[in-house]
């Protein structure tokens, strides 16, 4: 099997997204899958032994983290031809996703769209609300013609479904229990930051209006007395609502930009309860992180978030958007610490039942399969004419 994968975002990018499609990478390399991976990222050089390859881009004006991809259609169709996919994986659908999506109509090749990001529920936020219908018909007409359309969470295929989505498969995701585990818990960055707290309180993401930074704030901030001299927060991230939180947070935050590797999986596993408001989640990677690091989660009650928090086992579900739910519930719990850490071991056992190697491999058979389909569909075409 030979794969073309076209993607807006890959290592070294802090996201879900990134992260995953890099470890898919790895995950075909050892099995022997060749594949070429077209992104607009200019840190990673192309070479031989590298599959991936790096298109022109620009930073988006209004979210400088993101790149927006200028890829050549001429370059970009010489390597595809000299590579001969057999199926193509379009991870975007914007101007790589066309590209790979105009190639498979051209050469009527197998593909497949993965969804990645709920952006209607993104344009809320940024007050564009009145553009989501456009959005959707936009959606709609890219993923007609695909082989499969894959997405991370039952949530979020009923989303796809309710929109017409036709050919809808789920591709979760995984998680590495040997990375991300209690057994890394210390009390180093207590120590370090002069963290003398009870408990303490842990964000992981973008500092962005998509992930409710304002509910967060907002909580912060109106938290009782007695309860912010017991309570440190940690916020983990960065994002252009990053100088905003910093200049409206109490006294008791720290702020630690993005951490990677075993610095955040010590961080993880040092926590005492994860705190994740992002409505907007097509799965959140960041949930099943703190859940295999045996830390309990308080999250909104709303998208792919649902699909792992088993609510009041492996943690707490609190209203959507309503930072007075948040308060009301983190006021409850830590008034119950030991039940917390109850929570902590059941979402450690849950994230074990998540093998990467599982779900890839599950993923290379449906390609296997989508390719099979569409061969036999052309022999029966090719025969009856």
């Amino acid at each position: 099997m030979r794969l073309a994968l076209f993607t807006d975002t890959y290592a070294p990018d802090t996201n879900g997204v990134a992260a995953t499609l890099e470890r898919w990478s790895t995950h075909m390399r050892r099995r022997g899958i060749e594949h070429l991976l077209f992104t607009p990222n200019s840190i990673i050089e192309s070479n031989d032994d590298c599959p991936v390859r790096p298109v022109a881009n620009i930073p988006f004006f209004l979210y400088p983290e993101c790149r927006i991809a200028l890829p050549s259609r001429t370059s970009t169709y010489k390597q595809l031809q000299a590579f001969q996919p057999d199926l193509l994986h379009i991870s975007t659908p914007f101007n790589m996703g066309l590209l790979g999506l105009r190639y498979a109509h051209k050469y009527h090749l197998p593909h497949v769209v993965s969804y990645h990001t709920h952006f209607d529920r993104y344009l809320e936020y940024y007050r564009l609300k009145s553009m989501i219908p456009l959005y959707w018909k936009y959606v709609q007409w890219f993923h007609r013609g695909a082989d499969a359309t894959f997405a991370p969470s039952l949530e979020t295929l009923e989303s796809l479904h309710k929109q017409g989505i036709q050919r809808l498969k789920q591709w979760s995701r995984g998680i590495d229990c040997n990375l991300y585990t209690p057994d890394k818990r210390n009390s180093e960055f207590r120590i370090r930051h002069g963290i003398t707290a009870p408990l303490i309180l842990l964000y992981v993401g973008r500092i962005a209006p998509e992930k409710d930074i304002g509910t967060l704030t907002m909580a912060m901030q109106h938290l009782p007395a007695e309860l912010q001299s017991r309570i440190h927060w940690v916020i983990v991230g960065d994002g252009p609502l990053l100088p905003k939180m910093r200049q409206q947070a109490p006294a008791n935050v720290t702020f630690t930009g993005y951490l990677h590797g075993d610095e955040l999986a010590h961080m993880y596993a040092s926590a005492d309860l994860f705190v994740f408001p992002s409505c907007t989640e097509t799965f959140g990677n960041v949930v099943l992180e703190a859940m295999a690091s045996g830390l309990p989660v308080l999250a909104a009650n709303a998208g792919g978030v649902r699909d792992l928090v088993a609510d009041h086992r492996s943690g707490i579900l609190f209203e959507p958007g309503r930072a007075d739910a948040l308060i009301r519930e983190i006021g409850l719990w830590a008034n119950h610490p030991e039940q917390l850490k109850v929570m902590g071991i059941h979402g450690r056992k849950l994230a074990h039942q998540r093998s990467w190697e599982n779900i890839f491999d599950q993923l290379i058979e449906d390609y296997e399969k989508i390719i099979e389909q569409r061969n036999r569909r052309f022999k029966t075409t090719f025969s009856s004419a």
